[in-house]
């Protein structure tokens, strides 16, 4: 299936390495410049620039869905609304719910889950895009080229395969992310406390990374982190799903929320992200 029209909605960090990733196989990518950023503008240098979701999808063979959590079901309904009857890849951070809602409104037959893992696809082996569904092979075939390593997870009877990527996304990142909220959290416990410095000379003692693990966490996470909330309470719906208890990633979404004013800032040090998340403590005393 190569020189297909594929659409990216939208190409930010993330996405427009998927973009790339495309162009690379030999396919024509095109994305809609309505709304987006100058940054946005800059990125999708190069891709076929459409006005409206209305145009992309009636030039498009197929639209990949590479968006923040919190915005992928509108999306999903935005393309929905425009009668596009191609294939739709939401490649975005959803718990299996939520897929299953996206799948619904753009009809099972056309629908194929996705879930990335890694950082943006710069550099060959660093990144790969899980797939599931019953195209699943045929839309990894898409990326024959590139940086961005396309793997379709295989088919089975058990409940939800369909969605598996999004299962797969949920329990990598309930970890990488979660673990990342969890220990930014403990610097602003003691920081409040008064304690951070006696915990930093135990940490020398018993656990002698988790000061650098702490400091390189805030500044990878600091110009991230508002779309890392929405991520959080699609994890906590996993959990709850699938009888879990779910209010450590709830917790974990409250963390990265109160650091949404370092959003496209420079990477932060570790004391601007603990001064950010003890800000919203100490407004509410």
């Amino acid at each position: 299936m190569s020189g297909m029209n594929i659409g990216v909605l939208h190409p930010g960090a993330m996405g427009v390495t998927v973009a790339r990733g495309l162009q690379d196989s030999g396919h024509r990518v095109g994305w809609v410049s309505a709304g987006r950023s100058r940054q946005t503008q800059q990125r999708a240098s190069g891709l076929h620039c459409f006005n409206s979701i209305d145009d992309i999808a009636g030039w498009a063979d197929a639209l990949i869905s590479v968006c923040p959590p919190h915005a992928a079901v509108a999306l999903a309904q935005a393309v929905h609304s425009t009668g596009f009857t191609g294939f739709y890849v939401d490649a975005n951070a959803l718990a299996p719910s939520t897929a299953l809602t996206i799948a619904e409104l753009l009809g099972a037959g056309a629908f194929v889950d996705g879930g990335i893992i890694g950082p943006p696809a710069i550099k060959p082996g660093s990144t790969r895009l899980y797939l599931s569904g019953h195209h699943a092979q045929a839309v990894s075939s898409w990326f024959s080229k590139g940086s961005l390593e396309a793997i379709a997870l295989p088919m089975s009877d058990a409940p939800k395969a369909n969605v598996a990527a999004s299962t797969l996304k949920m329990a990598y990142a309930a970890y990488s992310k979660g673990a990342s909220a969890l220990l930014l959290s403990v610097n602003a416990l003691a920081e409040a406390g008064g304690v951070r410095e006696a915990l930093y000379q135990e940490w020398g003692i018993s656990s002698p990374d988790l000061l650098k693990r702490s400091e390189y966490t805030a500044a990878a996470t600091s110009g991230k982190a508002w779309r890392f909330a929405g991520e959080m309470l699609e994890i906590s719906e996993t959990y709850s799903s699938a009888g879990l208890p779910d209010s450590f990633h709830t917790a974990a979404a409250a963390i990265y929320e109160r650091m949404q004013d370092l959003k496209d800032l420079p990477p932060q040090t570790l004391n601007a992200v603990v001064a950010a998340l003890l800000e919203r403590t100490e407004d509410s005393l």
